[in-house]
């Protein structure tokens, strides 16, 4: 099968020979376009249009997994999508269910089986449904499965095509130089058919990595990636990805094969029949992150990694000097693409995007207040033996239990701010379904699973959600309520949409503050958080208020007169003053 489009076949051939120069090109890629396009799958006769027809100011996605709610009865998708429907389906268009794919570790990561639901959260009949509901986001773990895989049993007894499925090393290679975000040792002796063999594991031995330089291994992923796409997926996050080409003697990040294989799996979305987009996640250094997006070319979203750790910063320490700083300095997303941004997801808050925006005494006092909120803290190795932080296991709402100085009366305060920034910043805004709920951390969950990142990933049983929901002086139904008005009113505006214009303004370290103007030029949104606990004024001369226009307060109604007396923020007060309301 080829596509009818030249220009295709030809930009195919050429990535195809960037990544694998010494395969058969032509039938390599007969071979690609069969697994992205089997029999009976149509594709596009010409590219998709580059424009930022994706997305609009209408779309806010919920992270979650597939069991964040239980009850012991009813199947955990099933509850999930009842939680959507009855709580947030008004405002949240679309839902991240994170892997729900039989495995044996890392709530998920250690993938078993590529092709099918894991028993224990539903069937691909849920899948199904919540897709026919929501802009269904999934995982594709490409870098590594579980070594309880077929796969990997396949590898262990010699079986083509799996026996040239992973990655081989020696502990006699020189890998001082390989970027790791673990302190776990990097090579796995094992016993194979063909003898003992030293597999690379990236992130721990349970997770073995997989050989990219062999073809087969990037055609099985895109028939898994077809298969999503038939079930209903719409937006498909490659877990990973910066680690999937490695080379020895070098850093195993970032390789330009890894970038070819992003823009290969661009291309076919491009031709694709159905509007799917590719997010990238990189928990890295902000300009590593943003290379993903390529010339226009490679992710239509990268996770804006920087986001949590400044926002965090600014709240803990009241001041908005370093997110200024890096938001000012921060590239409007090119034509067709988008920054995903978020403060809380399953993981914990990474501090590799502050790397080079926060001096390590900020970092370091950040670590000793999130151990003061009951946090805890993971470490990566770095090449010369040492560690270093690598994230913070703590929930996004304990995270906000008070400043540097220690806890305070205004947790909730402060959590809306930071998730009000969140909403109003260029891009799709994301939001991890316990920081929906105000969710504490969960010490139980670590001490019953010794790993820090289950201090985030709280199972509620449904019963007790419900009753905490019905009662609206619980901390969890007034995130929830508050959360809910605040993105109803976000995804009304056009000065929202993901791409709209975008400039910091000047306010002082108190207030962080930015201006939105619709693509269309009719809207404007001076989107102004004061990230301190003090009361903050402002003159409304100091954003430069056009007057004759009607300026209001989205979030209180307030009425905002252009040459009035000085606007008052109580402490963590967020306003968006719009000249269309």
């Amino acid at each position: 099968m080829t596509l009818k489009s030249p220009k295709f076949n030809e930009k195919l051939a050429a990535l195809l020979a960037q990544i694998y120069p010494d395969a058969d090109i032509p039938q390599l890629r007969e071979d690609t376009i069969a697994a992205f396009w089997p029999e009976g799958t149509a594709s596009r006769s010409r590219t998709r249009p580059p424009g930022n027809n994706l997305w609009d100011e209408t779309d806010t996605l919920v992270i979650t997994y597939g069991n964040s709610i239980v009850d012991g009865e009813h199947r955990p998708l099933d509850l999930l999508r009842h939680f959507l429907q009855e709580n947030v389906s008004a405002v949240i268009s679309g839902v991240h269910i994170l892997p729900f794919f039989p495995f044996t570790s890392d709530d998920g990561f250690a993938v078993t089986d590529y092709r099918s639901v894991n028993s224990n959260l539903g069937n691909w009949s849920d899948i199904n449904r919540i897709a026919s509901e929501f802009k269904l986001m999934s995982d594709l773990v490409l870098n590594h499965v579980s070594s309880f895989s077929i796969w990997f049993h396949e590898y262990l007894q010699g079986h083509p095509p799996y026996d040239k499925f992973f990655f081989e090393a020696s502990p006699e290679d020189d890998l001082s130089a390989v970027v790791r975000p673990r302190t776990s040792s990097l090579l796995r002796e094992v016993q194979t058919a063909n003898g003992p063999r030293w597999v690379w594991c990236t992130f721990s031995h349970d997770q073995v990595d997989l050989d990219f330089r062999n073809p087969e291994v990037l055609l099985e992923f895109l028939r898994v990636m077809r298969l999503h796409i038939d079930n209903g997926v719409r937006i498909i996050r490659l877990d990973a990805v910066a680690f999937i080409w490695k080379e020895v003697g070098t850093s195993c990040i970032h390789l330009p094969q890894t970038h070819a294989i992003v823009r290969l799996m661009r291309l076919l979305f491009d031709y694709a029949s159905e509007p799917v987009v590719l997010l990238t996640e990189t928990n890295v250094p902000n300009a590593e992150n943003l290379s993903y997006f390529g010339n226009m070319n490679e992710a239509h979203s990268v996770y804006n990694f920087s986001l949590p750790p400044l926002i965090l910063h600014a709240m803990l320490n009241g001041t908005s000097s370093a997110l200024s700083r890096w938001q000012m300095a921060m590239p409007p997303a090119q034509l067709g693409c988008a920054y995903l941004n978020f403060t809380a997801s399953h993981d914990g808050i990474g501090v590799r995007g502050a790397e080079g925006l926060l001096p390590d005494t900020e970092i370091g006092s950040m670590v000793k207040a999130v151990r003061d909120f009951g946090g805890l803290v993971s470490m990566r190795s770095m090449p010369d033996g040492s560690q270093k932080p690598y994230e913070l296991n703590i929930t996004w709402f304990d995270a906000m239990k008070g400043t540097v100085d220690g806890p305070d009366d205004l947790q909730f305060e402060r959590f809306l701010c930071s998730q009000t920034i969140v909403m109003a910043l260029e891009g799709l805004p994301a939001f991890y379904i316990h920081s929906l709920l105000g969710t504490p951390n969960d010490h139980a969950g670590v001490e019953k699973t010794g790993v820090n990142r289950a201090i985030n990933r709280h199972r509620w049983d449904y019963p007790t959600l419900r009753e905490a929901l019905a009662d609206p002086e619980t901390i969890h139904a007034r995130v929830l309520a508050e959360m809910k008005r605040r993105i109803s009113i976000r995804i009304r505006q056009k000065g929202f949409h993901p791409n709209a214009t975008q400039f910091t303004l000047h306010l002082g370290e108190s207030l962080f503050g930015f201006w939105r103007q619709s693509i269309n030029r009719e809207q404007s949104i001076f989107a102004i958080h004061n990230v301190t606990r003090e009361p903050v004024t402002m003159a409304p001369h100091a954003i430069n208020l056009i007057g004759g226009e009607s300026w209001v307060d989205l979030l209180s109604g307030e009425a905002i007169d252009p040459l009035g007396e000085d606007v008052t923020f109580a402490p963590y007060q967020c306003r968006w003053i719009s000249n269309r309301h």
